[in-house]
């Protein structure tokens, strides 16, 4: 695998969450949440919330609402970078050395740039498109659209890389974005249809376990 079956791109679009930024202690929070409001046990609640992630739902919301608990409020705090994010952002953007022009996609509340700024990561992108500030979220094609036109680049010349496959993948090929499936957090869980059609749409162009796979096709 190599850049020149991407059409050599010039941008690399990120999403945030189970992508860059590590969520584990965000949903363990949510976990001891959904615990103590059900009287379920831990593992329960985790075992629980998994099944449903394989069902292609977001396994910690739907069990909220299934049993009858007011949504807790995603704790962004507890949110940490995974260990090769920075290392890994350095070698590819064009700023350090790099090739790539790097842009971020992701449904995220207000301060996305807040936040990449104080994980030490805001000064290798070049574009940050946050769902909260533009008022449309993925899987709009709508929220993409605005990325390619901000950015200058045409879809084919650009790369989708994201952990979901109904957030990230399924939309970026639709719009004719190549892409690349992190397959991290509770995303890599996602069940592929049996149907054929549907299962073009839902297949990335290429897959890693995680970031530091990236390195080996860029």
């Amino acid at each position: 695998m190599n850049t020149s079956e991407l059409n050599s791109p010039s941008w690399l679009f990120f999403d945030i969450g189970s992508t860059l930024v590590d969520e584990t202690k965000v949903y363990e929070g949510r976990f001891k949440y959904i615990a103590e409001k059900s009287g379920l046990s831990y593992d329960e609640v985790c075992a629980s919330v998994l099944e449903l992630f394989k069902q292609n739902k977001k396994g910690d919301k739907e069990l909220m609402k299934r049993l009858g608990i007011p949504i807790l409020e995603w704790k962004s705090e507890d949110e940490v970078l995974y260990l090769d994010t920075k290392s890994f952002l350095q070698k590819l953007s064009w700023k350090t050395g790099g090739k790539y022009k790097i842009g971020i996609i992701a449904n995220q509340n207000l301060g996305s740039k807040e936040r990449l700024e104080s994980f030490g990561i805001l000064e290798y992108i070049d574009l940050v498109v946050a769902s909260a500030e533009e008022g449309c979220a993925k899987p709009d094609r709508k929220i993409f659209e605005i990325a390619l036109s901000r950015a200058g680049v045409q879809a084919v010349d650009s790369v989708m890389i994201g952990d979901r496959i109904d957030n990230d993948i399924i939309p970026a090929n639709e719009i004719g974005m190549k892409t690349l499936w992190v397959k991290q957090g509770y995303g890599k869980y996602w069940s592929f249809s049996s149907d054929p059609e549907s299962r073009k749409v839902e297949k990335a162009d290429f897959e890693v376990d995680d970031l530091s796979g990236l390195l080996k096709i860029f």
